[in-house]
């Protein structure tokens, strides 16, 4: 919608294990679009495997570089390899057109239950902190494209992870839960971070202006865009997309009418939700500056 103003379209990839893409895809050969699938059926096809094709669908295949989960590259305690891992996946980046990579995941071990341990570095921030500050050099070291770390903060349960809060005190969130993220942030500058699903302190992460402003921006120099995990702003008491702006978390995803709406309509005061609109257009401000310094602008 935006392109008509040359503003790109960016384009995000999940991680952590090298870069999420689909690897057999089909285009339509009366105009080179390429074929989509449905919600359900991508459902379908990320459990299952199941391929939706068409018979007159030209096939076309790619595949990126997989890397070890994140604990192990973790115990290398090699930083320089970390460097050279992210410099491969900065490069594969580039040629697969792709802006944000949405990783490295880096919240603590805290419980051998957690199902995503595997994806998170350590049971001990400085490590973790280390660890994704390499892994953010080596990929940035590439013009225009750069990590999300996640998930901010304090995500360590898979269990009802988009109703739970977790409850900390303010010596263990900045000495254990945030301190990773405080050393990647001041030693790596990394282009996004991804709020969490789970409240803390009973308070949702994208709504928290103390997280996103206070600790991020104020105290740690944070430079770049802060986005919602997907889905948080769902009806099932999830994050108001409304105080997302609001806290300083510039990114719904994947955005939907409903958040529009209801963006909209704080603008006004209205449905109990009040926004200034200097906090949505501070937002769209550093949106536009992470697009314009992104791989899709010489």
């Amino acid at each position: 919608m935006l392109e008509k103003y040359g503003v790109a379209n960016v384009i995000l990839a999940d991680g952590p294990a090298g870069i999420r893409i689909t690897s057999h895809y089909q285009k339509n050969p009366s105009d080179g679009s390429v074929y989509k699938m449905n919600r359900y059926q991508r459902l379908k096809n990320r459990i299952f495997g199941t391929e939706f094709l068409h018979d007159d669908g030209e096939d076309y295949y790619q595949y990126c570089s997989a890397i070890p989960v994140g604990t192990l590259l973790a115990q290398t305690f090699d930083a320089a390899l970390l460097e050279e891992v992210g410099r491969m996946i900065g490069t594969e980046l580039e040629e697969f057109g792709v802006t944000l990579w949405l990783a490295p995941g880096m919240n603590i071990h805290r419980n051998p239950l957690c199902g995503r341990n595997f994806e998170y570095y350590s049971e001990d921030p400085l490590v973790s902190g280390k660890m994704a500050a390499a892994l953010t050099r080596g990929v940035q070291s590439r013009y225009g494209v750069g990590t999300t770390i996640k998930h901010y903060a304090c995500n360590n349960q898979e269990e009802n992870r988009r109703g739970v809060s977790s409850i900390v005190s303010e010596r263990a969130l900045r000495e254990i839960y945030l301190k990773g993220f405080e050393i990647a942030i001041k030693e790596s500058q990394p282009k996004a971070i991804m709020t969490s699903y789970n409240k803390v302190n009973g308070v949702h992460t994208a709504n928290s202006y103390d997280l996103c402003t206070t600790a991020a921006r104020k105290e740690w120099g944070f430079a770049g865009i802060i986005m919602t995990d997907w889905t948080t702003t769902n009806a099932d008491g999830g994050s108001s997309a409304a105080k997302c702006i609001a806290a300083g978390n510039d990114l719904v995803m994947p955005g939907t009418d409903s958040d529009r709406r209801e963006i909209l309509d704080a603008l006004t005061a209205e449905h109990d939700q009040y926004l200034e609109e200097k906090d949505l257009t501070a937002c769209a401000e550093r949106m536009l500056e992470m697009i314009f310094s992104s791989n899709l602008y010489e």
